[in-house]
């Protein structure tokens, strides 16, 4: 048995390396770099010690369910910037974590306030929610991007690469062991975004 914080090490490195391989993808073929990024999570979920799935379940798991790719709900986006406020972000388990707003992203689809983890190292995270939040997927949200965690769609300058049929649950919808930030009022859509993984 290899020591958890190793197994943790690998499972980032190998999320990176996914990431990087649906950037290198995406752009000439986005059905390819979805397809990819659907059996690599999978694996991950199937059979890293690290993955969301509590062991019991992993030999039964046949796969996360998904929308089929959508190029309606693919976007690129400026940043547009805010002035920093830090604030908590409620979490799964009742308690918080402190993000601070820089910027927002004007889409068809609405705007959503982009985030800093306020952590050491930190990352950029933006999750959401929108109309099929507590019925076709968590009623907690979606994320789209937690670069600190690797989930990167790329990015050119101040424009991001948001790509929602890449958006995927937080790892406490599948064991409540797990503390997962919740999508804050600021980012809620209205629409329906039929897009990523469900429930």
């Amino acid at each position: 048995m290899t020591d958890p914080l190793l197994d943790l090490l690998d499972y980032r490195r190998r999320v990176n390396q996914m990431y990087q391989d649906v950037r290198s993808l995406r752009d000439r073929d986005p059905r390819a770099a979805h397809r990819l990024w659907r059996e690599r999570r999978d694996e991950l979920f199937r059979t890293h010690p690290q993955s969301a799935l509590p062991p019991e379940k992993r030999e039964a798991f046949r796969g996360l369910p998904y929308r089929d790719y959508d190029p309606a709900f693919a976007f690129t986006a400026a940043v547009r910037p805010l002035p920093r406020e830090s604030y908590d972000v409620d979490t799964s388990t009742g308690g918080v974590i402190r993000f601070a707003r820089f910027g927002a992203v004007d889409l068809p689809i609405g705007t959503l306030e982009v985030l800093w983890l306020d952590e050491y190292s930190g990352g950029v995270f933006l999750p959401f929610r929108d109309a099929t939040s507590g019925k076709t997927t968590y009623g907690g949200g979606r994320y789209l991007l937690d670069t600190a965690k690797g989930a990167d769609l790329g990015s050119s300058g101040d424009t991001l690469v948001l790509d929602f049929n890449f958006a995927y649950h937080p790892s406490c919808v599948y064991d409540p062991k797990w503390t997962c930030p919740l999508a804050p009022l600021a980012n809620r859509l209205a629409v329906a975004v039929e897009a990523g993984e469900l429930v």
